[in-house]
């Protein structure tokens, strides 16, 4: 793997670092404050392009590699996670599956909207009682002439109040697990589907995360996206990728613990110096350091895997994995190095932990990518 950016790549990381630096930082504090951002953040993100990163010009895209990619979703992760995850979900999880999966018309239909950010994604898979059981969900979708008629809920799920399409996935069969399980493409403003915000978040507080409730809502055969039966598929192919994002988001949490805290060590002083002439502080700063070099490589790592076709998936744990882990260390030693100013949102270190944690639990909990990577090594199923 050559670890020099090419200069395709070196823009994309300027333009999406300029961008983070004036339109999102400056706002960041004042959105999780309250609990929304700015949704004009959309076509902002649209007009650059990164809303369709990866996906064929031909269908409105923008087109790029993976590994650009992650440099945008990286610097904004470093700007504000909530941001971050408008792009990861829409784009990540949603467009590019439909990219992957969906039918001429299906493709012409959606995509230059998604990637134009004339429109938004969001993924319909969580349910109140399935989490890391994706297998046991319960939304049933009945088979009525040329339509599917689907009732049930999801949960946690971001964009939520936001999007205009939901990937969503039901049950269109009786067979235990993951077998039976369907994927369709549900216009949000289809009747009989209603959604109701989340707040109170610990973290990313500024992103529309939503429960949806689906009571008779009816859909054409034709919203089918990939064959019936095939939604587990479907939805696994889109964690796989989309695990990758959520490490380059968490790269972006590490780098800006890493930036505030040498920042504030430079300045602060105590026993006669800056705090940064201690050792311990040293520590503190070195540790982050170490975390953040290792999570980019690991997630960089699955960028070039898959601009190579090559197999990515283990790969992908092991660093959304690893990412996330170290996004939670690095903020709170960014927090430990602000002493007592770190527990007040004057300052950016509490934001980056509370930010941080729910990056294990999300796409995967840490307990499921060990799970997936044990499986991987040994061949043996922990399931």
């Amino acid at each position: 793997m050559n670890l020099e950016l090419s200069e395709e790549q070196s823009a994309v990381r300027r333009l999406a670092r300029e961008f983070t630096e004036r339109e999102v930082i400056p706002y960041a504090a004042a959105w999780d404050r309250a609990e929304s951002v700015d949704r004009s953040i959309v076509k902002k993100l649209g007009d650059l392009g990164f809303l369709g990163l990866t996906v064929p010009e031909e269908y409105g895209g923008s087109g790029g590699d993976h590994l650009a990619y992650v440099l945008v979703t990286e610097e904004l992760g470093r700007g504000d996670s909530a941001v971050r995850g408008i792009v990861s979900v829409s784009l990540g999880l949603v467009a590019k599956t439909l990219a992957a999966w969906g039918t001429e018309e299906q493709k012409h239909a959606w995509l230059p909207r998604l990637c134009s950010g004339e429109a938004l994604g969001c993924f319909g898979l969580t349910e109140p009682g399935t989490g890391s059981d994706a297998g046991a969900l319960t939304t049933r979708a009945v088979r009525e002439g040329d339509a599917y008629v689907i009732s049930g809920s999801k949960m946690f799920i971001t964009n939520g109040t936001w999007a205009d399409v939901v990937l969503l996935f039901a049950r269109t069969g009786d067979e235990p697990g993951h077998r039976g399980i369907s994927a369709f493409l549900v216009p949000t403003d289809t009747p009989g589907l209603t959604r109701r915000e989340i707040h109170g978040k610990l973290g990313l507080r500024g992103q529309a995360t939503a429960e949806l409730a689906l009571d008779g809502v009816r859909v054409p055969a034709s919203a089918m996206l990939g064959p019936e039966g095939k939604g587990f598929s479907v939805a696994m192919s889109a964690l796989a990728k989309g695990r990758m994002s959520v490490a380059a988001g968490c790269v972006g949490i590490a780098q800006a613990a890493l930036d505030a805290a040498v920042s504030y060590a430079a300045q602060r002083e105590q026993f006669g110096k800056p705090i940064a002439h201690h050792q311990l502080v040293q520590e503190l700063i070195a540790d982050i350091s170490v975390d953040v070099d290792a999570a980019r490589l690991l997630t960089w790592r699955v960028a070039d895997l898959i601009d190579r076709g090559q197999p990515f998936a283990t790969e992908s744990s092991t660093a959304k994995l690893f990412a996330s882990e170290a996004a939670v260390r690095a903020a709170s030693n960014a927090l430990q190095v602000h002493g007592g100013y770190g527990y007040i949102d004057e300052y950016p270190a509490g934001k980056l932990l509370r930010d941080a944690r729910v990056m294990t639990l999300y796409e995967g909990t840490s307990q499921i990518q060990k799970l997936l990577i044990g499986r991987a090594r040994t061949g043996v199923s922990a399931f």
